[in-house]
């Protein structure tokens, strides 16, 4: 067995019906890639057995369940019980292209490589509200794009995977002692950066995109991304000398907001910025004016929301655990 995809699953039987009918669209390359999907899910209320079963005669599905410990317990409950020489963890709420087995050939037979990622994309049946996150995750006008290109935010000769769309060999995820249970967010780039820090060479795969759907409300968007910036210091503190300038963008951004009420002159500077984004998004992702709009809103969500949680997570330590 070459590949275990690993999967957490939580209340989401629609999510994983798209996931798994996009495997049966994937390309099989010529040489072949041997491939198991380990689906876990975690203490669903909502489980999604039955949709898993109507794929079981087209793909090789493990399916587990347990009771919620949150997705890296899920992941490490479905690493323990993979076959594969190499682990692939993705969210439910991706969707694989029709190239995505041959991107993954080249970084699977790399024995120098021990982890790597691929990037995300906004697939053109989404709404104008997830084109929107995905917009101001990916974009290189926000800094949800900067810290997704390259290097994830860290330094420019490293790149940190995310859970949505890494690869990471099963011999060093069982020596590094999977994710961190304790960890509630971040945890995905805590393995990375334990990974690299043990002398695992990491690779960005930029063949090997997906579509992501990510949030599908500005509320539950904010909540995901101010966890992120509340994170940020408990990565700090694990891993000194991780935390890099583009992470103060956003804490700069939400200071110089809540300044322009009282120094007007700013606010002309986010007008501007709103106009860039909305002319991005319309230029270059080729988005309606309905779907920029939501871009211009979902980037402002997405660094007021990271800012909020790298002050909290600055002045009363990061407590990782839910809200």
């Amino acid at each position: 067995m070459t590949v275990s995809f690993v999967i957490p699953l939580y209340n989401r039987p629609d999510e994983i019906s798209e996931l798994l009918t996009s495997f049966l669209s994937v390309r099989r390359p010529e040489s072949g890639l041997d491939y198991e999907i380990v689906i876990v899910e975690d203490g669903s209320s909502i489980p999604a057995g039955l949709v898993v079963s109507s794929f079981r005669d087209r793909l090789p599905i493990l399916y587990l369940t347990q009771q919620n410990t949150g997705p890296s317990g899920a992941r490490n409950h479905g690493a323990s019980d993979a076959r594969g020489e190499w682990l692939i963890f993705l969210d439910s709420d991706t969707i694989l292209p029709e190239g995505y087995f041959d991107a993954l050939i080249p970084v699977l037979n790399d024995p120098e490589t021990g982890l790597f990622g691929g990037p995300d994309r906004g697939h053109a049946d989404f709404s104008p509200l997830q084109k929107g996150i995905s917009y101001s995750m990916t974009s290189l006008l926000t800094t949800g794009g900067i810290r997704g290109q390259k290097d994830g935010g860290g330094s420019a000769d490293v790149f940190y995977p995310r859970t949505f769309n890494m690869g990471i060999r099963k011999t060093l995820f069982d020596r590094l002692g999977g994710f961190d249970v304790r960890m509630r967010y971040g945890e995905d780039l805590d393995l990375s950066m334990r990974a690299t820090e043990s002398g695992a060479k990491s690779r960005l795969v930029p063949a090997a995109w997906l579509y992501h759907k990510r949030r599908t409300d500005f509320g539950a968007f904010f909540r995901q991304v101010r966890h992120s910036g509340e994170a940020r210091w408990a990565l700090e503190r694990k891993h000194p000398g991780t935390m890099k300038p583009v992470h103060w963008l956003p804490f700069l951004f939400s200071a110089g907001l809540a300044l322009s009420v009282v120094i007007p002159p700013l606010l002309g500077l986010y007008v501007l910025y709103a106009v860039l984004i909305l002319l991005d998004a319309t230029l270059s992702y080729r988005y309606s004016f309905e779907e920029a709009l939501n871009a211009v809103a979902a980037s402002f969500v997405q660094h007021l929301g990271y800012g909020t949680g790298f002050v909290k997570g600055a002045l009363r330590g990061h407590r990782n655990t839910p809200d």
